[in-house]
């Protein structure tokens, strides 16, 4: 759609990779998307955080989960644009939230933050200085939709409307995330075994669904859900990477 230089507050600007294995991550991505790399070093014994990027336009990062994490598994990690991370980050608070860790500057990049919300569901927020996030959104090989698998969708839309302002639109089995009248995301009932916490996954945009499925598989990717219509969208497709990252790859009907 469109090459990005700036987000709007309340949406979502940039996608970031957190897996257990990057050179294996980045043979994977670079191999089905076409993407090409930039390595940067994070600091001392901190390793490289990886960007991805199409046409020298950044698209995604990723970093090697280490100690730091805890043990956290492979996963995609979505980030929502704010205009103060810190009141953002108490708002949450307030609103049932927990902030994963203090807000802290990225450099001269930006500053950020992760939160959960009341269900479990881990968000970054990302207050833009230098880097404003994805420079490419929702053309082919690139982010294009961003999905909450919530446990209780009534107390997920209650809480990202009070800490974003989204507005939502929808029948009982899906809701669309609107700022204004741009449909940003969508919410819907989380069919993972109860176990597993609310989550977001991002959904990148492709010209044809089955032959990327049939790719990812062929590069050591796992099924999820495979090829399936959305009438009066599209045809999409969930993968889990071969590290164990969940994604979904949609074909908008044209």
């Amino acid at each position: 759609m469109t090459t990005v230089t700036s987000s709007e507050p309340g949406s979502f600007c940039w996608i970031e990779l957190g897996t257990s294995d990057a050179n294996g991550a980045r043979a994977f991505y670079t191999q089905l998307f076409g993407w090409d790399v930039a390595e940067f070093p994070m600091g001392e014994n901190e390793g490289m955080y990886t960007i991805f990027r199409k046409g020298g336009r950044d698209v995604s990062g990723m970093y090697q989960v280490g100690p730091a994490q805890g043990g956290m598994p492979p996963n995609w990690a979505s980030y929502v644009a704010a205009t103060n991370v810190d009141e953002s980050a108490e708002k949450a608070k307030s609103l049932g939230g927990n902030v994963m860790m203090p807000p802290f500057d990225v450099f001269d990049m930006g500053r950020m933050t992760f939160i959960t919300d009341p269900q479990g569901a881990m968000l970054g927020l990302w207050q833009s200085k230098s880097h404003t996030g994805v420079g490419v959104f929702g053309e082919s090989n690139t982010l294009c939709w961003n999905e909450l698998q919530a446990r209780d969708v009534e107390v997920a839309k209650q809480f990202y409307a009070a800490l974003f302002g989204w507005r939502y639109k929808g029948s009982p089995d899906y809701t669309e995330v609107h700022i204004g009248d741009r449909g940003i995301g969508g919410i819907m009932a989380s069919k993972a075994p109860p176990e597993v916490p609310s989550f977001w996954m991002p959904y990148f945009a492709v010209d044809d669904c089955d032959a990327t499925f049939a790719k990812a598989q062929s590069l050591g990717a796992s099924a999820h859900v495979h090829p399936t219509d959305i009438p009066d969208v599209g045809r999409f497709s969930v993968l889990v990477d071969p590290q164990g990252a969940a994604f979904a790859t949609i074909q908008v009907k044209m």
